[in-house]
């Protein structure tokens, strides 16, 4: 069976102009970000190879992260002046902030009727899924590449897989739904991407594989050794009837199949092979409270420096919106001109 992907877009040079008197995080592309990604440490408790360096990331001062009090006052600036309507807090791992439960509840507070969102690798939250709903988390991602022990201890560095299980069982039972998973594609676990689909559909959990991208702390990606959306669903199809359901949503990264006709539905998240930038919603803070535009956009706007400065909330939003008119059309990996970023994925957010 061939299920194709289309083709991905090299974004082109672009003067963006002078900004519109517009409120929204519009940028000069015509794209509005209502998605805000907050990266709340750099701390983790795996090693994951295409993202942490096996010594982790270098620790950050305790004054250089954004506190429980100022993540939430941006939260409610983005929700209230910029209009975003999702937010997700990222790490790192987010879990490994002690503070985590304030920080959900304060950011809800500020931002009624904001889904607040979590990307996870799912360690500790036997102890803590509970109190994390009460406190207001809506929805949660959970990263799990395979579900083979070995394989697993190899590529987190830890071998902690019946823990990540049972942190999902734990989510489940605190009423998080839907629980979706995210699995990075690599070589070490693509014979083993059946059998995690598998176990995914069999648990009734919706499963995201996501190609990998040049964000790795070690600097070993190579695009001529990485697994593609292709060669994933070349592997899944020996197994498994996939039929095509497209993107429903233009702003979701995932383009979904189904599973042997079934209800469930796995999801490929093309990054680098057929670029979505085109329609991206998101606007990312890094722990240290800077705006980040794009995954691949090394300019950095802080805002922690006019938190911090007694800045009202109008200047703040107005730095805010001035960071996102000169967001880059795309990541350009197919460009001559591509560089790497500076900072890994664990240092940005995902």
């Amino acid at each position: 069976m061939t299920v194709a992907l289309g083709m991905p877009v090299v974004p082109t040079a672009h003067d963006p102009g002078p900004r519109p008197p517009v409120n929204e995080l519009v940028d000069s592309f015509g794209r509005v970000a209502r998605d805000l990604r907050i990266s709340i440490t750099e701390k983790c408790s795996l090693r994951c190879t295409y993202c942490m360096p096996a010594e982790g990331l270098p620790a950050l001062p305790r004054d250089a992260t954004l506190t429980a009090v100022e993540i939430a006052r941006l939260v409610g600036i983005a929700a209230r002046d910029l209009g975003v309507r999702e937010v997700r807090f990222t790490g790192g791992e987010p879990l490994m902030r002690a503070d985590l439960e304030e920080i959900i509840a304060r950011s809800a507070a500020a931002a009624p009727g904001v889904l607040i969102a979590m990307t996870t690798n799912g360690l500790g939250l036997t102890r803590r899924a509970e109190r994390l709903v009460s406190a207001g988390l809506h929805r949660i991602n959970i990263s799990l590449d395979t579900v083979d022990p070995q394989a697993f201890a190899a590529l987190t560095r830890r071998d902690r897989l019946h823990d990540v299980l049972a942190g999902i069982q734990a989510a489940r039972d605190a009423g998080l739904s839907p629980v979706k998973l995210n699995a990075v594609m690599a070589e070490e676990t693509l014979a083993g991407a059946g059998d995690l689909l598998a176990w995914a559909v069999a648990e009734r959990l919706h499963l995201r594989f996501i190609e990998q991208m040049p964000l790795d702390a070690d600097g070993t990606w190579d695009r001529s050794r990485m697994v593609t959306a292709a060669d994933l669903l070349a592997e899944l199809s020996g197994r498994f009837t996939l039929t095509p359901v497209g993107r429903p949503d233009p702003t979701a990264p995932a383009e979904e199949w189904r599973v042997d006709d079934g209800p469930a539905t796995v999801g490929v998240i093309a990054s680098v092979t057929r670029a979505f930038c085109g329609d991206c919603d998101r606007t990312r803070l890094t722990a240290e409270g800077t705006v980040r535009s794009c995954l691949f956009g090394d300019d950095e706007t802080d805002l922690r420096a006019a938190l911090r400065s007694a800045a009202d909330d109008a200047v703040i939003a107005d730095l805010w919106r001035g960071a996102m008119w000169n967001k880059q059309a795309g990541h350009a990996m197919g460009a001559p001109s591509f560089a790497r970023p500076l900072r890994s994925m664990g240092a940005i957010g995902g």
